[in-house]
């Protein structure tokens, strides 16, 4: 699987790699309350990582059997 990974580009692995977290910031008051950044404000870096993200999970949803993805899920 890192093989096929790897073949795909090297965003795709180094998403597999790093893992992912949504982007967020904090609210007006600096409260720990979390809000999701608008996809529409992620910066160009950004979005090349969550498509690198996008390109891993789809690679590893459609190479597992079903019994491996629910272990992976």
């Amino acid at each position: 699987m890192s093989a096929f990974l790897k073949s795909i580009d090297s965003r795709t692995w180094k998403a597999a790699l790093r893992g992912w977290e949504d982007l967020v910031v904090l609210d007006k008051d600096g409260n720990k309350t979390v809000v999701f950044k608008p996809k529409e404000e992620w910066t160009t870096a950004k979005d090349e990582l969550a498509l690198g993200n996008s390109k891993a999970l789809n690679a590893l949803f459609n190479g597992v059997d079903n019994n491996m993805f629910r272990l992976i899920k």
